[in-house]
């Protein structure tokens, strides 16, 4: 049979058709009026995005050299922070404060968890950052923003959170609930390819920046803050990449009938229900959620069968169809499988995961019981739900 490549990692996300074309059009030259106007608008339009009044800038990296900006930027060598961690990327918050000598309170909780509000109350005395994830990507689990940044109220400590998976399937009240910095990147719910980073800055985070003794060059804020009010970037911004992105936010725009942050929230919905549906189809095979008390919008994580190694799912979903969803990471590589839902993903695309999942447990886990075609049932009775409700309103 034909195969069609179809990705179901959390990034790279599938392309946006609209996108790739604008990439493939971008040929002008960064310091012209026809790219400043694309990367203004671009920029304001992320702030709709985002859900914010604050400064957003762009840079031509991945959403970790946002994360090393945000280390870099707001602290100075010796100065105490809290990195909260459960999983592959809040260990990366982790090495970044620790590269940067800062002292780390650090609030760790197994992979699949999330976080006790009381032992971070405690901790937060003379922090001067909290760093956190939105989503740990790598197990599939949903962390309270809106709570945590609740007991920074009244500190010294600026709040900064990982939202590269969380932005486009979370809710996030940004100045409300006074996030210093939200970070996103390219190649997640904006539908493109990787190679951007962009995140908003409170007007405490410039303050900060002021005073913080950190090395900085190349992700120095400031310097972006002052070339991106006018229109251009610091250095050679990634052109192609920024159409895409505004070809992007177009879409989404036009996905809330003209009105972006409708469009937005149109996308998290998306998210929301894709997400619903795959973790119904899992536990209709039998299959056991790896965060089941806090599951992301994102991506599922599904613990492999008992005795299965997750490589050779992950193998035969490729091999047989194509499909690449992505391995555990860290120490739960060979035990839990990933399947993304944000961005340019649709009802059609968790029935077709879940179809080919049925048949990678026949082949993969044999001893695995289960009825064939009941995940599949699974999906559709959610989406048939969802469907009952947005007609009833």
């Amino acid at each position: 049979m034909l195969r069609k490549t179809r990705l179901f990692t959390p990034g790279p996300t599938p392309l946006l058709p609209a996108a790739q074309n604008a990439i493939a059009a971008a040929d002008m030259h960064h310091r012209t009026a026809e790219f400043r106007e694309i990367f203004t608008r671009t920029l304001s339009d992320l702030k709709t995005f985002i859900g914010t009044k604050n400064d957003v800038l762009i840079l031509a990296s991945s959403g970790s050299g946002a994360m090393e900006a945000a280390v870099s930027n707001l602290t100075s060598p010796g100065e105490k922070v809290v990195v909260l961690t459960a999983g592959k990327f809040g260990e990366r918050w982790r090495d970044l404060a620790k590269a940067f000598n800062c002292q780390i309170e650090l609030i760790e909780v197994p992979y699949g968890q999330t976080f006790d509000l009381g032992t971070i109350k405690s901790k937060l005395d003379g922090a001067r950052v909290l760093y956190m994830q939105a989503t740990e990507t790598s197990t599939g689990a949903r962390h309270d923003v809106k709570a945590i940044a609740a007991l920074l109220k009244g500190t010294d400590a600026l709040f900064v959170v990982d939202a590269i998976t969380g932005l486009g399937t979370t809710h996030f009240e940004v100045d409300d609930w006074g996030i210093d910095i939200l970070i996103g990147g390219s190649q997640k719910a904006v539908m493109i390819p990787p190679g951007l980073a962009y995140l908003s800055v409170s007007e405490r985070a410039w303050q900060r920046m002021e005073t913080a003794k950190q090395p900085r060059y190349y992700f120095d804020l400031r310097k972006e803050r002052k070339s991106q009010t006018k229109g251009e970037s610091a250095f050679t911004p990634a052109t192609a990449l920024i159409a895409g992105l505004a070809a992007s936010l177009d879409y989404i725009r036009r996905a809330g009938n003209g009105n972006l942050a409708d469009g937005r929230d149109a996308l998290i919905h998306n998210a929301e229900t894709s997400a619903a549906m795959v973790r119904a189809g899992a536990q209709a095979l039998g299959l056991k959620l790896f965060a089941p008390t806090c599951p992301a919008a994102a991506v599922t994580a599904i613990l492999a069968p008992a005795g299965v190694d997750s490589s050779a799912m992950v193998k035969e979903f490729r091999e047989r169809f194509a499909m690449v969803v992505a391995n555990g990471q860290g120490e739960m590589k060979g035990k839990l499988f990933r399947i993304a839902h944000l961005g340019y993903y649709d009802y059609l695309d968790a029935i077709g995961v879940i179809g080919a999942l049925e048949h990678v447990l026949l082949k993969v886990a044999p001893s695995h019981k289960f009825e064939l075609g009941a995940g599949v049932r699974a999906v559709q009775e959610v989406f048939a739900g969802q469907f009952a409700e947005a007609a009833s309103v």
